[in-house]
C-alpha cells in the first residue's frame, strides 16, 4: 500500500501526553510525535547526537517553553522551532490543552 494513517488519538501514549507515530504510521525516514499538555508538564532534558537527528517543534495551541543550555525559545500558536541533533533541550508546558507536532529524522 502506498500509504498510511492513523488517528494520534488511537495511539496509546508512551509517556504521559506523547503519542509516538512512527510505528503506527510505519516510518522509515523519521519520526512524529504528537504531545497533548497541560500546564506544568515537563520533559527530560535530552538531546540526539548519537542518532544525528534534528527535530522540529511546532506548538498548534496553547503555550510552550523550550530551553536551551541556559537559553529559552518562548512559543505562541503556529510557532516552530528547529533544533540540532547535539544540543540539549527541555520542553515544558505553560498553558492547558496544550497541543504540539514534533517531526524528528533521519
Amino acid at each position: 500500500m502506498g500509504y498510511d494513517t492513523v488517528s494520534y488519538d488511537e495511539v496509546e501514549p508512551r509517556a504521559p501526553g506523547m503519542h509516538f507515530l512512527r510505528d503506527a504510521l510505519d516510518c522509515e525516514t523519521h519520526g512524529i510525535t504528537v504531545v497533548e499538555a497541560d500546564a506544568g508538564w515537563e520533559g527530560m532534558e535530552h538531546e540526539h547526537g548519537d542518532e544525528d537527528h534534528e527535530e522540529t517543534y511546532l506548538l498548534l495551541a496553547g503555550a510552550a517553553t523550550l530551553a536551551f543550555d541556559g537559553d529559552e525559545a518562548a512559543l505562541e500558536p503556529g510557532d516552530a522551532v528547529r533544533v540540532d541533533p547535539g544540543q540539549p533541550r527541555t520542553l515544558s508546558f505553560d498553558a492547558d490543552d496544550s497541543l504540539m507536532v514534533i517531526v524528528g529524522a533521519p
